[in-house]
């Protein structure tokens, strides 16, 4: 291999509110060799992905915090250059949870979060990997389906209805004949979600003023199904407008994630009390098990063209700190990646 230099992004110092691009260090390093047992990877495309703000936080949660000036690590799709692994072999394309840098090495025989899986690329884009048939995929349909298990004829509200599960839950709740509302920050995005994946109606919450009233008009028989991925004053506002037996599945909390401070908001108890409402919130990797039964379903809803799916692609390596900070700020539309190598 002629290059035998490896670029890598640490984790620099810890963000106070939102991130920066001094919190990310570039660095080189001599080519990694895999062992017995293991493969070198290139990597092809990264997903950035917003629950990665919270790692960068110095306290536990439901996955350990990222170490300072350690390689940060996410999701990767990427071709095997080298193999000491029997199931696996130069040329493969594979995806797994790998570093920020240009080659990794990992085992053959991990398990878990920590396993690499083929990826067929007859079958779809590469890319998919990371987004509708990935963990996004996964997380808008367990959560919408087990979760808020969504009937004909309900309402189902959903906010960051323009990201990568978003986009999603929105096609499976129309799937279900629910009328769906959705929640975006932009024009563009909610013309999106209503030209594109037959969105009901949608609020742009940066020009709607009132959003409580832009839900109630929305919504005139109330909220059955809210799946929020943003929290704080958009959340609110859905909360009021549940009816009885409604089911809130708290998948994401993105407007709260840069917070120094946690403010202070409504208070969902009486709500829930009064509604005979359910709330819950849920990590994909709950439902690790049946991942299995997730892409299966999402694959062959692709496949027969009923599945759509927007990706923002940001060029280059040296653009993944940009990419990742594009999340907080509504850049993209659909799932973000960078393109690392073609």
């Amino acid at each position: 291999m002629e290059n035998r230099v490896n670029r890598q992004i640490l984790l620099a110092s810890r963000p106070a509110g939102m991130p920066t691009a001094d919190n990310f260090k570039f660095v080189e390093t001599e080519m990694p060799q895999p062992s017995e047992g293991e493969v070198l990877i290139r990597t092809l495309y990264l997903s950035v992905d917003p629950y990665m703000r919270g790692r960068m936080n110095d306290r536990k949660s439901y996955v350990p915090p990222f170490a300072l000036n350690e390689v940060i690590t996410g999701g990767v799709v990427g071709e095997v250059v080298e193999s000491r692994a029997e199931n696996f072999q130069a040329g493969d394309i594979v995806t797994g949870m790998l570093g920020w840098q240009l080659y990794s090495v990992a085992r053959a025989d991990e398990a878990g979060m920590g396993a690499i899986m083929k990826v067929d690329p007859r079958l779809a884009p590469v890319t998919t990997a990371l987004g509708v048939l990935g963990i996004p995929g996964l997380t808008a349909y367990f959560g919408l389906y087990d979760i808020g298990q969504p009937k004909e004829g309900e309402t189902v509200v959903v906010s960051g209805a323009a990201g990568a599960v978003g986009t999603i839950v929105c096609q499976l709740a129309k799937f279900k004949g629910c009328r769906v509302v959705g929640v975006a920050g932009s024009d563009e995005k909610n013309a999106y979600l209503r030209d594109e994946l037959g969105v009901d109606a949608t609020i742009n919450y940066k020009t709607a003023g009132d959003v409580r009233a832009a839900l109630q008009e929305a919504c005139p028989n109330g909220v059955d199904v809210y799946f929020d991925n943003v929290g704080g004053e958009i959340s609110d506002a859905v909360l009021l407008l549940i009816r009885s037996r409604a089911r809130i599945i708290i998948c994401g909390q993105i407007s709260m994630y840069n917070q120094e401070q946690l403010d202070m908001g409504l208070r969902v108890q009486p709500l829930l009390l009064i509604n005979s409402a359910l709330m819950q919130g849920f990590i994909v990797t709950d439902y690790a098990p049946r991942f299995a039964e997730g892409i299966m379903q999402m694959g062959g809803w692709l496949a027969a063209g009923k599945l759509k799916y927007a990706e923002h692609i940001v060029e280059g390596f040296e653009n993944t700190p940009q990419a990742f900070l594009g999340l907080f700020t509504g850049e993209n539309l659909g799932k973000q990646l960078v393109k690392v190598a073609d």
